[in-house]
C-alpha cells in the first residue's frame, strides 16, 4: 500500500474527532487507534500530528477543486465568471463544515499563522493555474495575493452562513469579485491615460522588472506535498 493511501486513510479517520477534539494530538492519537495503526508509522506519514493531517485536509479540497473545475464546462464563461465559478467550486469540495471551522482556528494561533497563509496562496496559485493564467510579471503576484483575500474572507463568511443553499455567501463572494473587477479595470485605465502612464514611468518600469518565480515548488504554499 503506497504511503499515500495510508495518508489518506489517517486523514478519513480524524475527521470524526476533529469535530469534538479539533485538530489536536487526541484527535491524532484516536485517529492511529482506530486503524490500529503502528505509532511509530503514523509519526513518519504525518511527523506534525494533526497540523499535518489539516494541511493535507485543505490540499485535498484543491485537488477536488481542481478535478471539479476541469470537469465543468467552460468555453462560454468569461474571466470573471470563470474566477466566481472556481471559487465556488472551492467551497463546494469542503464535505465537513466543522473541519474547516477547527482548521480556522488552528491557522489562526501565530504559531501556525504562516502555514495558513502558504495554504490560502496555494489555493489562490491553483484557482489561477486551472484558470491557465499566463502572466509572468507583477501581475503573477498581485492576482495571487487579491484572490488569496478574496477566498480568504469568503471562507469565513461561509462559515457563518446559514441561508438556504449558501446564497448569502455566493452573493458576497459576487461583491468581491466585482471589487477585484473594479481594481482591474482602474488598472487599465492608468495604461490607457498617457499623461498619468508618463508620470507613473519610473514605478511602472520598475513593476515591470519583477517576474514570477522560475521554480513554483519554492512558491508559498508550494511546499512538497504528501
Amino acid at each position: 500500500m503506497k504511503v499515500e493511501q495510508h495518508l489518506s486513510e489517517l486523514l478519513a479517520a480524524i475527521l470524526p474527532h476533529v469535530v469534538f477534539d479539533g485538530w489536536s494530538q487526541t484527535s491524532f492519537d484516536c485517529a492511529v487507534a482506530d486503524l490500529k495503526m503502528d505509532p511509530g508509522f503514523a509519526a513518519m506519514l504525518a511527523p506534525r500530528g494533526a497540523l499535518d493531517l489539516a494541511v493535507a485536509y485543505h490540499r485535498q479540497g484543491d485537488a477536488k477543486m481542481r478535478a471539479a473545475y476541469q470537469g465543468s464546462s467552460t468555453d462560454s464563461l468569461k474571466i470573471r465568471e470563470k474566477i466566481t465559478l472556481v471559487v465556488r467550486l472551492r467551497l463546494e469540495a469542503i464535505a465537513d463544515k466543522e473541519a474547516v471551522r477547527r482548521a480556522t482556528s488552528l491557522f489562526a494561533l501565530p504559531q501556525h499563522a504562516g502555514e495558513g497563509a502558504k495554504l490560502i496562496w496555494g489555493t489562490a496559485d491553483d484557482i489561477w493555474d486551472v484558470l491557465q493564467d499566463s502572466s509572468r510579471d507583477v501581475n503573477w503576484y498581485s492576482k495571487r495575493a487579491t484572490l488569496s483575500a478574496v477566498y480568504g474572507a469568503t471562507v469565513l463568511f461561509w462559515l457563518g452562513d446559514e441561508s438556504p443553499g449558501h446564497a448569502a455567501t455566493w452573493a458576497f463572494l459576487d461583491r468581491r469579485i466585482e471589487n477585484v473587477m473594479q481594481i482591474e479595470l482602474a488598472k487599465a485605465k492608468i495604461r490607457d491615460n498617457k499623461p498619468l502612464s508618463a508620470a507613473l514611468a519610473g514605478p511602472i518600469w520598475l513593476l515591470g522588472k519583477i517576474k514570477a518565480p522560475q521554480m513554483r515548488d519554492d512558491l508559498p504554499g508550494r511546499a512538497s506535498k504528501f
